[in-house]
């Protein structure tokens, strides 16, 4: 039930569908009696749509996320278990065509590689299924043990879990794939922006996760005093990180993570 009701608010509180929303209403006014009121909707659903595409409003919102963990020391340690989360294979492009179609975060399936090369006795855990809430496909991880065999991961170290939907069933499915030892160290492989939610949902599982942050999409503080090239250039980063910051939200009300803002505990910083 979660995971539908997710996809659904997801859907209808992106800041962009909201503007677009805005501006269709209006449009719908403008054939009847509320013609005036309908103008002002369109007028300020482009003028809203020109602010967020143009100023840095998803880059503000996205900075904190990112930065809320810092990047993995490996001076501290070798790492165990290397956990990479789903959201990097497009499995209906790649059942299509044959072949992997990563998407825009595939910065977490080669860093687990250059992992899996540095520490050749880690074992890599793949965890996704199919997200898709309307298009029926195959789950990621049908394509991930190819695409790692061919950039030379020993299939025999690789576990992957099929089922998953959600960051909460990530942490859920996995701990019922493979067992935390006393001791051990597991790295945690996500998107920046999506860490702090990430480590939340498996520290809440009991799993002993290190951050390991990739696929960065802001460079500093600097960035905040710029403005995007096209109207529309910060709309998609504006999405994500308010999809994220309600993410975390949502997950801290329904009792899927013990802090609001998860952050790095003592042994992390």
């Amino acid at each position: 039930m979660f995971f539908y009701a997710s996809k659904l608010l997801g859907f209808f509180l992106v800041p962009s569908n909201i503007l677009v929303g805005l501006g269709l209403t209006g449009a719908i006014l403008l054939l009847t009696r509320f013609a005036r009121a309908g103008r002002r909707l369109v007028l300020a659903s482009v003028l809203l749509i020109a602010v967020v595409g143009v100023l840095p409003i998803g880059v503000a919102l996205t900075f904190p996320l990112e930065n809320r963990f810092p990047p993995w020391d490996p001076s501290r340690g070798t790492p165990d278990v290397v956990v990479v989360l789903g959201g990097v294979v497009n499995p209906y492009l790649s059942a299509v065509h044959g072949q992997v179609a990563l998407t825009d975060a595939a910065e977490r399936m080669t860093a687990a590689v250059e992992l899996a090369r540095r520490y050749p006795a880690a074992r890599i855990v793949f965890t996704g299924g199919n997200p898709a809430l309307i298009m029926p496909s195959p789950s990621e991880a049908n394509f991930v043990t190819r695409f790692w065999k061919g950039l030379g991961v020993l299939p025999d170290r690789i576990l992957v879990e099929y089922r998953s939907r959600t960051t909460a069933e990530n942490a859920a499915f996995t701990k019922q794939l493979i067992v935390a030892k006393q001791g051990e160290r597991w790295l945690l492989i996500t998107s920046a922006m999506h860490m702090p939610r990430a480590m939340g949902v498996f520290r809440k599982a009991g799993l002993p996760v290190e951050a390991y942050p990739v696929d960065y999409q802001t460079t500093g503080p600097g960035e905040l005093s710029s403005i995007f090239g096209s109207l529309m250039g910060g709309i998609p980063m504006t999405d994500a990180a308010v999809h994220e910051w309600l993410g975390l939200l949502a997950y801290w009300l329904t009792g899927r993570t013990d802090d609001l803002f998860p952050a790095p505990d003592a042994s992390q910083r």
